[in-house]
This record gives structure tokens, sequence and C-alpha cells, in this order.
């Protein structure tokens, strides 16, 4: 082909610029021709797209989840599968010996690393105090999960006594004083040296709580347990973390070690199947049932993601159905630009640079929108997450967003627009026909499919919130509060301390227990009794408390009693919950003797299920002994005859009496396990926050359609007026199309939202049934705030003046 000589090809240039300018300024004149349909396509376009921005966003941080750590592909976490009953359940507590046996018979990784579960501890350096979460770990840990070092190596947890902490905790402990080589004090038992300051993790890592890195082999020193399960296969208790080689593949290793324990001798009855997990399944994938991984978070990523661009959709729908509802205003615009020798693509460019235009507007506007938005939506899903200003990523993205959104919501209007006859036009006997308007019904039912879907989902997940919340919880957890005793002062001085406590008359009771009342840990299978079935092997939550523990939790008593010092057998007497009770199948189960670590119990009572665990789930069966040795927790009953800030001064002198060591610190039992709601709460409010724009959204559509159609039938209304119609038969014209409608859209969307959310009801054992009567509801909400949208237009057009509109006539 040849080359155009460069005058030539200068002109060509021009000429494309010159018409491109063109385009520009017409659909400018355009938009300020006519001004509210501009604000709704603009208003809504900025709207959709700020929806998608604002999801995107939440999107992009869900999907780089840990990928700040550089061996992110080859860390994985070492889980179990064990069979308790018919099914296999999944545990991320393991025995210590497995990371051993990995490191020395499994040539594929090349480190492991056993650690303890996030641990809150005491860290004092002169008159400071404080508490912080962190982790115990062996000395390779660091470089396998690579925290960024400010000061100091990787390596620093060679030495026992040495410890790594978090920039915000040495800012917090040491002020500007260099942190390095300072000793800080643990739990008031060891003294450690900082051997390095690293960068804290960020909000989408799931270290992000970890604000200090201590040696394993110290921990073993100051927990008696740790030291104990070091060398035993059944005590699974503690995490491990491995790193594999390059090229090892994940699969295949986790077959290599999945009957390690089975194929030892005396393999356990619970039969546990070792695997890794691996690190980028970590956040979104932890869902495991019956040894099938079955998803988790990414349900919900998928599921808002989809939302997002659908609410985007509506938004585009909206422009669309403008465009082509002012069709025959645009027709006689079409008709000479084509008798004057435009052709049909110079036309489909004109209203595809207009979209275009009204597109990069709405981004502009959708920018604003999302920046004001995002620290109510951090509030919402509990993140930190801001506009990446500097990311040049992000504006290729955000220009692209706004280009394809200009692109689909131009499309259809342009093809349509230009495919006019020009003849017919400038005749004037056009007329757009009513299968023209059959498309811009379509689009209509599908925006409010969208938006009662949204709504059923938003009316189902807060109802299913409520119907656990207000599930009895089998204590009373009014004025209960819990006191880690994370130091050995509090043990040596309890009983002081009690006294001290119960004088104060802050205080009505108080009790030591293994664990908190909101959690559910320390699971058994080694318990038996008259009637079990020999191959099966149950598990049973074990719990130590004192014998106060009842009195102070406000348990309930079915049958029996309750501890008590009046009782010396008591310390060999066991209380079980009605689970455990059924599970055994006593007819009567006092007195009855149940056999627990080698050591045999007399049932003295059973009390109802407490909802120790997740509010969703079945009580697990449960059982408390005395135990004096096991103990980690005080619990507090306040006395309702004080107020709470008074009681709690009270009780703080009390314990920094005998603690004085530590910061005294303690939780609500109730604000525990409210917060327990959290994940479902997030997303009934994702879910809202989605109903309400799309809501909008298909507001300002039906809004802007309304107006038009009022306009297309100004002089019907004006003679159905002189002949005799009343305002509320003109208003019934034309709302009754919209209802019919939204009517369908009804139809359409019941099955589908219930489809939707019956599965999602299915991940909960306690839950509700869908009622009839959410669908109504979504059904009233839906035609009400059409009427309302409608009517405006509806009644406007049925009050005017007739005379006005046949004038013309």
């Amino acid at each position: 082909m040849k080359s155009l000589p460069a005058g030539r090809q200068g002109y060509e240039q021009n000429k494309i610029i010159a018409m491109i300018k063109n385009y520009f300024k017409t659909a400018l004149r355009n938009l300020k021709k006519d001004k509210v349909y501009s604000l709704i396509n603009i208003g809504g376009l900025a709207t959709g797209m700020s929806v998608a921005m604002i999801i995107g966003l939440w999107v992009w941080d869900e999907l780089s989840f840990d990928k700040y750590h550089k061996n992110y592909d080859r860390i994985a976490q070492v889980w179990q599968f064990v069979k308790f009953d018919a099914e296999k359940s999944s545990y991320n507590s393991l025995p210590i010996p497995l990371a051993a046996e990995l490191r020395k018979k499994y040539p594929d990784f090349t480190t492991t690393s056993v650690s303890t579960y996030n641990r809150d501890v005491i860290l004092t350096t002169g008159d400071k105090k404080l508490s912080r979460t962190g982790m115990f770990v062996e000395p390779d840990f660091p470089k396998m999960i690579t925290p960024e070092m400010l000061a100091g190596p990787r390596d620093g947890l060679k030495d026992i006594y040495s410890i790594m902490i978090s920039q915000s905790l040495a800012k917090s402990i040491f002020g500007i004083e260099d942190p390095l080589n300072q000793v800080i004090r643990l739990n008031n038992k060891e003294d450690v040296k900082v051997a390095g300051v690293y960068k804290d993790f960020p909000g989408n890592s799931s270290f992000k709580d970890v604000f200090f890195l201590a040696s394993w082999q110290l921990f073993t020193t100051m927990d008696g347990y740790a030291k104990f399960a070091s060398d035993q296969w059944d005590e699974n208790s503690f995490q491990i973390f491995a790193q594999l080689k390059e090229g090892a593949a994940l699969n295949n290793v986790s077959a290599k070690i999945k009957d390690i324990r089975m194929n030892m001798e005396d393999p356990p009855k619970y039969k546990p199947e070792f695997f890794l997990h691996p690190m980028s399944k970590w956040h979104l994938q932890g869902d495991f049932k019956n040894g099938v991984n079955e998803g988790g978070l990414i349900k919900l990523v998928r599921l808002f993601g989809i939302a997002a661009i659908f609410v985007l959709l509506l938004a585009c729908i909206n422009f669309m159905n403008l465009s082509t509802a002012r069709s025959e205003k645009r027709a006689k615009e079409v008709g000479i630009r084509k008798t004057l020798g435009s052709a049909r693509s110079q036309l489909v460019q004109q209203f595809f640079s207009e979209s275009m235009l009204v597109s990069f507007i709405a981004l502009l506007l959708c920018i604003v929108i999302v920046q004001l938005l995002l620290p109510f939506f951090n509030q919402i899903t509990n993140k930190n997450m801001t506009i990446l200003w500097t990311s040049l990523l992000f504006w290729l993205f955000a220009i692209a967003f706004s280009l394809v959104t200009g692109l689909i919501a131009g499309s259809y209007p342009a093809l349509y627009l230009s495919s006019f006859r020009p003849i017919k036009v400038l005749k004037g006997s056009f007329k757009a026909g009513r299968l023209v308007s059959l498309p811009r019904k379509v689009l209509v039912v599908f925006q409010y499919t969208i938006s009662v879907t949204l709504i059923i989902g938003t009316i189902v997940v807060f109802r299913q919130i409520n119907y656990a919340k207000d599930r009895p919880v089998g204590y009373d957890s009014n004025g209960l509060i819990e006191v880690n005793m994370t130091t050995p002062d509090l043990r040596s001085h309890y009983e002081a301390l009690r006294t001290d406590l119960l004088n104060t008359g802050a205080v009505t009771e108080l009790s030591q227990s293994s664990q908190s009342i909101v959690s559910d840990y320390g699971g058994t299978t080694n318990v038996s009794w008259r009637g079990k079935t020999p191959d099966t092997r149950p598990l049973l939550m074990a719990n130590s408390i004192t014998h106060d523990y009842g009195r102070t939790i406000g348990w309930k008593i079915l049958e029996g009693r309750d501890f008590s010092k009046d009782f010396s057998t008591d310390t060999s007497a066991i209380i079980l919950n009605q689970a455990a009770a059924n599970l055994m199948g006593f007819k009567s189960p006092l007195d009855e003797t149940v056999k627990f670590g080698g050591k045999d119990y007399r049932v003295v009572g059973v009390v109802s299920n407490m909802i120790k665990g997740s509010p969703f789930e079945a009580v697990k069966p449960s059982f408390f002994t005395i135990n004096f040795r096991a103990l980690n927790v005080i619990n507090i009953k306040l006395s309702s005859h004080n107020s709470v800030n008074a009681g709690l001064g009270k009780i703080e002198n009390a314990f920094k009496k005998y603690n004085p060591t530590a910061p005294f610190e303690y939780k609500f039992a109730d604000e525990q396990y409210t917060a327990k709601f959290a994940t479902e709460q997030r997303i009934g409010k994702l879910a809202g926050f989605f109903a309400a724009f799309a809501i909008f959204i298909s507001c300002l559509g039906l809004f802007g359609l309304a107006s038009f159609v009022a306009e297309q039938r100004r002089k019907e209304i004006g003679i159905r007026k002189v002949l005799g119609a009343t305002i509320a038969s003109v208003w019934q014209l034309l709302s009754r199309e919209f209802l019919l409608l939204v009517f369908i859209s009804l139809v359409i969307a019941s099955p589908v939202a219930w489809y939707i959310m019956h599965n999602w009801l299915e991940n909960y054992t306690y839950r509700i049934e869908m009622s009839w009567w959410i669908f109504g509801a979504a059904a009233f909400t839906a035609l009400f705030i059409t009427l309302l949208t409608v009517s405006f237009h509806g009644i406007k057009a049925a009050i005017a003046n007739p005379v006005k509109s046949l004038r013309t006539e």
C-alpha cells in the first residue's frame, strides 16, 4: 500500500481532529439543551460507577490477601482431617512432633516451624506495661513469612532469649529510643532482648495482629503444657507452617504426608489425615466439609463482584432507556444529518462520543463520591482502603473502565438512533412504535429484578442475624467480665484477690475457668460411659472450672445440683450440658459414671446448653470438672447496685495490688458474643448498601422515563381531560404500565432470590425459614417506591392545563 504524501497525511489528520471536536461540541450542546435528562444520566452512571469502583477496591484487597509475603506461592499451613463420627472434620491444630518428622523425612520442604496461635502477652520495660498479641515461633519462621525488617536481621530468633517486635509496638514501648538490644519482660516471667524491628504487617495479611515474634524454645520453658506436648502425637494444640522447595507440587507433597500418623504404631481411632493448606487459600477458601474444600469468603467476593457489575449495568440501562425514549426528539436531527451526507458510521460515532463524554464526566463525579463514601464503607468492611492516587495501573484501569462503561451505555442508542430513515423522519411519518419500547420495558424489568433480589437478600440476612441473637445463650452475660491470667501473680494470689473483690461491693461473684465463656476449644475423645458403643469416639468439649463458676455465669441447672465446696468429693464430680447428656443416652444421668483421662467422675448435674462457639451452629456436647491446675481466665460478675465505671475502678485497684506488673485488661462477655455476628452483619450491611444504590439508580431511570412518557402523551392527556377524565384516571393511566413492569420483575426475582438465599442459609445449622412475608415486604417496598417515583410526573401531567398541550392543534 502506498503511503500518503506528507501534506495529504496532515490534511487527513486535521480532518479527523476537527470531526472529533465537532462530535464533542455537539455532545456538549445536547447535554446543555436538556439539563434534567443530562443530570439523570450523569448521576445514574456516576452512582453505578461508584459502587463498582468501591467494590472493585474491596475485591482487589481481598484477592491480594497475604501477597505481601514474598514466599506467598510456596507457604502452606499443615492441617488435618479427623473422623470423630460419620463425617470428617478439619482442624489446623496439630501435634508438635509432626514438625520434626517433616524436617527429618520429607525433603520437599525448605522450612517448617511450630508456632502458637496468636497470644496476648504482657510486655514490661521500666514503668511501661503493654498487652499485645504475638506468636512464639521457631527460628526459621521469620525467613518464611518475610516481614520487612527496619532494624536487625530476619534470623534474630536464634537466641532463645530474643524477640522481634513490630514498628508500632517499638514506638509504643520505647518511644524515640533505639529499640535494638533493649530488654523486655514477658508476662513477668522471662526477660528477652529485642533482636529486630519489622514493619507492621498490612491489614490484608493473616499476620496483621502479630506485633511480636518470640522464641518457641522460650515458650516451652514458660508453658508447662507446651513442654509436656513436645513429644506427644495426640496433643493437637499448636500450628505448623511449612515452605515448599521450588518446583515441589503441593498436592503431591500433601499426598505423601497424609498417613504419617496412621502408619505409626497404635494409630488413634480418630484417623488423622494430614494435608497442606496453601497460603493462597487461607483467607478466602478455608471452609471444609467432610474432607472437601467448599470455599469460604471467596463465595462472598464473587457474589458482591457480580452484584457490583449488575449495579453498573443498571446505570447503563438508564442511559440506554432514556436515550431511546428521546428518539423522536433526535429523529429530525438524524434525518437532516443523513440528508446532508452523513454516513451511518459517522452517526454511530457521534452518539458514542456523547456517551463517552457522559461517561467521562460521570467518572470524575464517581471519584468524588468514592472518596466521600470510603470511610463509611471501610467501617462496614473493617478495612482501611483508599483510592490509589499514585498508582498508574489504577488510573489506566479507571480510564479503561470509563471507556467500557461509555461503550456499553451508548451501544444500543447509537445503533438504534443511527438506523432512522431520513425520508420518513422528515415527512413526519416516523413513529417509534410499540415494539421499539419493548427493549426498554425488558431493561426496566431487569433493573427491578436485581433491586428486588437485593431487597429480599438484605431482609433474609438481617432476619438470620436477629434469629441467632434471640437464641437463648444458656447463661447470664449481663455484667459478666473476663480477665486473662497472663502472669503468675494472679494465679498465686487468686484467693486473696477474690476476698478483696467481694469486699468492694462491686462484685457479686467470681470464679476461674480454663477458657472464655465465649470460646469452645479443648475437645477430647478420651471419654467413656456405660453403654457407649466401643467403636465410636465422639468429640466432647472439656472445661476445667472452680466451684463458683456456675453462680458467676448464672447457668441453668436442669437436673441435679451445682458444684459446691460443701462436698469434698466434687473434685471427682462432673456436670454435663444437655447435649452431652443426650449423646450419652442416659435416661437418668445423675450418679452415672463417666471416665475421662483415666479417672472416674460421678455425674452430679446437667445444665442447659450454653452457646460458646458459633451462635448459628448446634451446641457441642460439653462437660465441666473441678481442676485447679488448668485455669486461665477469671470470670467476674459485676454488682447491679454500682455503676459500671465505678465498679471497674474498684476492681482495677484490687488487680493492681496483686498484679502490679500488668495493665488491667478485661472483656465484657456480651460484647464478645455480639462480635460473633460480625461477618453476617457485614454481609447484611453490604447487601443493604447494594440494594439502596440499585433502587436509587432504578428510580432515577423510572423518573426519567416517566417524564418522557408524560411528555409524549401530553396531547392525549389534554384530550382526555377535555373529555372529562379525572386527575386519578390520568395518574392511573401513566402509572399502570410501570407498575405492571415492576410486578413482572417481582415474579422473576422471587424464585431467584429464594434460590440464592436458601443456599446461603444452608451454611447454618441454626437458621430461619424463608417466610412468605419476606417476599411480600420486598414487593410492597418496590411497588411503593415505584409509585412515589412515577407519581410526580403522573400527577404533574394530570393537573396541567389541557389548553397549553392542545394549543398547537
